[in-house]
């Protein structure tokens, strides 16, 4: 693994892990027990940099950006779907030397964390779900247009492309996003490849991947909590109860007047649900299973 000269765009993420001609961005701070981050789409481990800072005090915080997203690489003949992600990121902890890590998972990376676990032999400490996708029906209108469209949007001037993207964007948020957050979520895609990227990714989601594993939630025997915003309209929390009804002894914390994007809706709320959550865990001999 390969350490990345820093710049405006990788200095977070100091290091490369290789895999299949793709180039993982990542980097680990802190000291403790092994913790992980998994963003989601059409995000990347920035999303998670002021949870991941806090969480560093008392856990060893790896964070990554998934080929496809974020600084990690964004080759356009690269398969980047849930199927790839998920045995990806299970040989990355085996990289890592992470036998049974701390994960907390948002968004699409709840389907990558259950599909490591479910199908490519990863196992957790524990596992704290915010706003994952891991149930059908998801995937908004535009993502059903993009997917149908997708060698269109890709064509797009890039005035459109980024209005498009800043639009799409917004809707995650309930409270809505200042200048700099908004910035800070755009700037992948309309950096060299990144249009082309951004689409790429919406085309190649699909519900299989989920149906794949869904019923398989109900072995998850690790402590698994659920952390949803009460006012997502990406994946309403209708998912997290039906979620929570299927996974043993799993754990529902619902925070208010927060939507898809809460770690900026809700940032004190979020950290402290995990923080909580983490601690309570922390020294609990990895593999424990539910009581």
């Amino acid at each position: 693994m390969e350490r990345e000269p820093g710049n405006v765009h990788t200095s977070q993420l100091d290091r490369r892990f290789a895999w299949r001609g793709r180039s993982v961005a990542w980097t680990s701070r802190g000291d403790g027990p092994p913790l992980v981050l998994l963003h989601g789409t059409p995000w990347s481990q920035q999303l998670w940099a002021p949870v991941a800072a806090v969480l560093a005090d008392r856990f060893t915080v790896y964070q990554w950006d998934m080929p496809g997203y974020g600084a990690s690489s964004k080759a356009p003949d690269d398969a980047v779907d849930l199927g790839v992600q998920g045995e990806l990121f299970a040989e990355l902890l085996s990289a890592w030397g992470l036998a049974r890590p701390h994960v907390i998972a948002h968004d699409y990376g709840g389907a990558v964390a259950l599909r490591a676990r479910l199908l490519h032999g990863a196992r957790f400490a524990s596992l704290a779900l915010v706003d994952v996708v891991a149930l059908a029906p998801w995937g908004s209108p535009f993502f059903q247009l993009v997917r149908e469209n997708s060698a269109v949007f890709e064509q797009l001037p890039p005035a459109i492309h980024r209005a498009t993207v800043e639009a799409y964007i917004r809707g995650a948020s309930h409270r809505g996003l200042d200048d700099a957050s908004l910035s800070m979520l755009v700037h992948p895609w309309i950096e060299p490849g990144g249009q082309a990227a951004f689409y790429r990714q919406i085309a190649a989601a699909d519900e299989r991947f989920t149906n794949e594993v869904e019923s398989g939630y109900a072995s998850i025997d690790e402590p698994v909590h659920l952390v949803w915003g009460a006012e997502d309209t990406w994946i309403p929390v209708d998912r997290a109860h039906r979620l929570r009804a299927m996974i043993p002894g799993s754990t529902l914390a619902v925070i208010p007047e927060a939507g898809h994007l809460i770690h900026l809706d809700a940032p004190t709320g979020l950290a402290a649900e995990l923080v909580r959550w983490t601690e309570r865990h922390r020294d609990v001999p990895a593999g424990t299973p539910v009581s």
